[in-house]
């Protein structure tokens, strides 16, 4: 028996065969294993949460369940693996192989079963359990594998339950920062779960061959390569394949052809057609289609002019439907639209450009990439009218969800005042009236709270429904809705249809409700209790 030095310099024993984990190179080629395989256990949950968001609608109940059920599965997965330490340098490539195969197709298979079945909620589960205990069981063994051929005081084990802790958690950022920035936007889901998978692989392959070649014997580490080459090339051809399953399943949930398709850097953006119909879809939510928008662009826009606006104020919109409209306006001479996303702003000035006339790029349109709450708090003073504008537009997606439900609080409306001209109109698209009563009501008394005067109104649009606004005015006298004066030739809307538009029947009269805020976001749960 010989005595060797751990890279602390702490003595430790060798035991027959152990040379390979007692060497500090080979414990810094574990130790980097390490990190590589935390920085896929992150990628994989972190893929989870967004297949959630972008498959289920995600939510704070959706990501709780699976960050909370994802920790839990860790400590499970550390209980499980106990029986098998005697045995953890191949437990350890067997998780690892497993690990790489169940997060590498986790994305794919969520994807389809949720486009061919349409519930992918137990798939959630089940993989965030599987992932769970799989990463949990890592760590034991790992330092198992570590202390390997040592005999260990509190002190020795301590330092190697620090470095196998730094490895882990540096691993852990890198995964955390390679996810939003690098490997979604490049490869998006499927591919970079995959991609993610094969990572994984290549780590558990190098321990395998240059830290546990001594420990193993040779039938079993060829056995062991063989799998993981196996899996790797399983993992391959998802990438390859990637298209094809991704085209088939997207195409399934859409009752029309697909002509656009982007997964920006906040939704997946889906433009359809058949014939003359063109529609948009964002996180599948339909946004409009060319049958009837113009019954919703009409309602929302010439509403918020009736006073003679001259400068107009557009938050969200992003597919330029309400500029149109606003174009046409002859006393419109000056409109700015504020809008989060620059991949929605580029199909509309290119697959939608039909739909829009070509309103963004008209150069009364001054378009501003943004999220609409931050250019609010600090608005670019060179694009603010003197005085302010004379009447905002805010159509934006409903709030089912807590990034979106900041944009219907209380806070955010008081902020609107900053750009706001004395005796300027707001109209907010605030949802159905019928369908989701609590969310549209809730809107108009939080805009009240924010010291407006609020007075509500609704059309029939076929595609959506009932669908209701919200017109406001600082102050406490409530406007009327009123078209204006030189308004050009429309398609469905005109003073009686508005007048009448203020009439709410028994079954959608109105209630008043406690604000939405940014502290408690009422708004998204009334959302989340669905459609009546």
């Amino acid at each position: 028996m010989t005595v060797a030095a751990d890279p602390a310099g702490s003595p430790g024993v060798s035991e027959p065969g152990a040379e390979p984990t007692r060497s500090p190179r080979w414990r810094s080629v574990l130790l980097a294993a390490v990190a590589a395989c935390a920085a896929c256990g992150l990628i994989y949950e972190l893929a989870l949460l967004t297949l959630s968001a972008s498959l289920n609608g995600g939510g704070i109940v959706a990501t709780s369940l699976i960050v909370a059920g994802y920790v839990a599965a860790l400590g499970v997965g550390g209980l499980l693996v106990k029986p098998l330490l005697g045995h953890a340098a191949i437990t350890f490539i067997a998780v690892e192989t497993l690990l790489g195969i169940i997060g590498g197709l986790s994305a794919a298979v969520l994807y389809v079963t949720f486009a061919f079945i349409g519930s992918s909620t137990w798939v959630l589960v089940l993989g965030t359990a599987l992932i769970g205990v799989l990463v949990g069981a890592e760590v034991p063994l790992l330092m198992t594998l570590l202390q390997r051929g040592r005999t260990a005081g509190a002190t020795d084990a301590g330092r190697v339950l620090a470095n196998l802790n730094a490895a882990d958690y540096l691993g852990a950022l890198l995964g955390g920062l390679a996810w939003p920035f690098l490997v979604l936007p490049t490869l998006g889901m499927i591919r970079g779960a995959a991609v993610t998978g094969m990572v994984n692989l290549v780590a558990a392959a190098v321990v395998a061959v240059f830290v546990l070649r001594s420990v193993v014997g040779v039938r079993q580490l060829a056995g062991a390569l063989c799998v993981l080459a196996a899996a790797f090339v399983t993992l391959a051809g998802v990438m390859v394949s990637a298209n094809g399953i991704e085209t088939t399943s997207r195409q399934r949930l859409y009752a029309d052809p697909i002509i656009a398709y982007e997964r920006s850097a906040y939704q997946e953006i889906v433009v359809t057609r058949r014939g003359s119909d063109m529609r948009l879809y964002l996180d599948g939510g339909l946004q409009f289609s060319t049958r009837d928008e113009y019954r919703y662009t009409e309602s929302l826009v010439y509403p918020a002019l009736g006073a003679g606006a001259r400068s107009v104020l557009v938050l969200g919109g992003g597919d330029g439907l309400a500029a149109r409209e606003l174009l046409r306006e002859p006393g419109i001479e000056d409109i700015v639209q504020v809008e989060l996303d620059p991949d929605v702003v580029r199909l509309a000035r290119t697959t939608m450009r039909e739909a829009n006339a070509g309103s963004l790029d008209d150069p009364r349109v001054r378009v501003v990439i943004a999220d609409a709450m931050t250019w609010l708090r600090d608005p670019d003073p060179t694009l603010l009218p003197p005085g302010g504008f004379d009447a905002v537009i805010v159509d934006m997606p409903d709030p089912d969800n807590p990034v979106l439900g900041r944009l219907y609080s209380t806070e955010f409306y008081a902020l609107l005042t900053r750009v706001l001209a004395p005796d300027a109109l707001v109209v907010v698209q605030a949802g159905s009236p019928y369908s989701t009563p609590m969310a549209f009501w809730r809107t108009v008394s939080t805009i009240r709270s924010a010291g407006y005067a609020v007075t509500p109104y609704h059309v029939d649009v076929p595609t959506f429904g009932d669908w209701g606004f919200a017109l406001a005015r600082r102050g406490t006298e409530p406007p009327m809705p009123k078209m204006p004066n030189d308004v050009p030739p429309l398609r469905f809307l005109d003073q009686s249809v508005l007048d009448a538009a203020t009439v709410f029947g028994g079954d959608v009269a109105p209630v008043t409700l406690e604000p939405s805020t940014l502290d408690n976001p009422r708004v998204v749960e009334d959302m989340r209790r669905g459609y009546r």
